[in-house]
């Protein structure tokens, strides 16, 4: 073992980057130990109580902004012109009538049919989707597969039996003339003076 009298000692400075150095690192083994204590780590403190979250935000019904248009707001129906007014309490209990009128009658009413509606857009909205997977997209697919042998076909009935035919018929008609000579002229103008 070495005695604490060979060991030479090391001035150390009191920055804070050593103070955290000595705090992190371990002690030194025992026989190395200074007169000096070390000073000990200090003990980590318990964390903090998290704060109790915030109220999640009500979730936005319509995120789209769909149903713009039926944002109706009192002034909206009910307007009072400067000079004659009502009385005050009147004013208050109309607009606190049309306002819970309008937000229970909303209420009731999508109670009773909110549910058949929704389920009546749900098949509707199943039934196009069924029908575009399983009948429009093969169709267009299928149409996209045949039409080039359709072509090809079609291309083929017009030169083996239109486009003879056609040419037959040329044939057959290049050869007629007609030849009008000034008598025959004269009788096709008399019978258009007398008409």
């Amino acid at each position: 073992m070495i005695s604490d009298e060979c060991l030479v000692e090391c001035p150390i400075d009191d920055d804070d980057e050593d103070e955290e150095q000595l705090v992190l690192s371990a002690p030194p083994p025992p026989e190395f130990a200074s007169k000096t204590p070390t000073p000990s780590p200090k003990p980590p403190t318990p964390p903090a109580t998290p704060a109790p979250s915030p109220p999640a935000p009500p979730v936005s019904r319509d995120p789209y902004g769909i149903n713009q248009h039926l944002k109706v707001e009192v002034s909206d129906v009910l307007a009072e012109p400067a000079s004659p007014h009502s009385l005050d309490q009147v004013w208050v209990y109309s607009v606190l009538g049309f306002e819970k009128t309008r937000v229970w009658s909303y209420k009731i009413l999508s109670l009773l049919l909110a549910v058949p509606f929704a389920l009546l857009c749900g098949v509707s909205l199943g039934l196009l989707a069924c029908l575009h997977v399983w009948f429009v997209v093969p169709l267009a697919q299928l149409s996209h597969t045949f039409v080039p042998c359709l072509r090809s076909l079609w291309i083929c009935t017009v030169n083996v039996l239109i486009a003879p035919l056609c040419t037959s018929l040329a044939l057959c008609c290049s050869h007629v003339a007609i030849i009008l000579s000034k008598k025959d002229w004269q009788p096709l103008k008399s019978d258009t003076e007398v008409a």
